[in-house]
């Protein structure tokens, strides 16, 4: 069954926006414009001495809020978007509006030279989703689930064990809407790890597979040559799938971490070359 939050029911502030909105008000203006959800979308508010007007809701003006960080209307004030349990969960501003998001400091999507929404979209695109079953293995923020409902993927099945992640989501206007009657048609979402809930899923049950693990010191076992068997029994042959990898330690250590994937994959199946910063791979027949 699918895991559903309730979606954000007010403003998203970042520290630049407030900045705007108090010049704005400073310089006698009574109105502002700008975006409140992350650039999705601009709306127009109404700037008071003691407050600022959102729609028909009223909000006291902050007194401060942290840079590089996200901020949401918790019923009683601006407080981050973020969560700490084991580890500290942030979803965080970028320059593109789409954000992203760290886990203890360590940024999970790359922003630096393109929005992660862009990003996703391109490695979405090697698998060419269209009238196809995804299984969306480390669903995230759900960037990469939303581009292949956009794509018209036929069905998307996406696994994320963190609930905290999962409340980011909630609270992130770029990440698919569950409530949205499409995309309740097109993805499920399971609060599940999908370490060991691949071995649960019919052989050749997907047409594509999109597999963006964690950093491998955080999730070695999503590396690991048991794992890629269980991604190639679930994938039909000669289906597609695109992994992450990034390209850690390799200018502290000279490790070559795609080259490592490519040999594990090929003994699972596949036919694998480097591709984006990651690898493709194909399920051999």
């Amino acid at each position: 069954m699918n895991t559903v939050f309730p979606p954000s029911r007010g403003p998203l502030l970042t520290q630049e926006t407030l900045t705007a909105m108090r010049a704005a008000r400073d310089a006698g203006l009574s109105h502002w414009q700008g975006s409140f959800d992350l650039g999705r979308s601009e709306e127009t508010v109404e700037l008071l001495r003691e407050c600022w007007r959102w729609g028909k809701t009223e909000f006291p003006w902050p007194a401060e809020l942290k840079p590089r960080t996200i901020h949401y209307w918790d019923g009683g004030a601006f407080a981050p978007v973020q969560r700490f349990s084991e580890s500290l969960i942030k979803l965080v501003p970028t320059n593109w509006g789409t954000p992203t998001f760290e886990i203890d400091g360590i940024k999970m999507l790359p922003s630096a030279q393109c929005s992660p929404w862009d990003d996703a979209q391109r490695k979405v695109a090697l698998i060419e989703p269209r009238g196809k079953r995804i299984l969306d293995s480390c669903g995230g923020l759900g960037y990469f689930a939303r581009a292949c409902i956009e794509a018209g993927a036929s069905r998307v099945l996406s696994f994320e064990k963190n609930a905290d992640v999962l409340w980011l989501r909630s609270l992130n206007p770029w990440s698919p809407d569950l409530h949205d009657p499409i995309t309740a048609q097109v993805l499920e979402l399971r609060h599940a790890d999908v370490g060991t809930e691949l071995a649960t899923l019919p052989a050749a049950s997907f047409d594509a597979i999109l597999h963006d693990p964690p950093r491998f010191g955080i999730a070695g076992e999503l590396y690991a040559q048991r794992f890629y068997d269980e991604l190639a029994r679930v994938l039909r042959p000669r289906g597609p799938m695109f992994h992450y990898t990034g390209a850690p330690n390799r200018n502290s250590r000279g490790r070559d971490l795609p080259a490592e994937v490519m040999r594990r994959l090929e003994k699972a199946g596949f036919n694998a070359r480097r591709s984006l910063d990651g690898v493709l791979a194909i399920r051999r027949a």
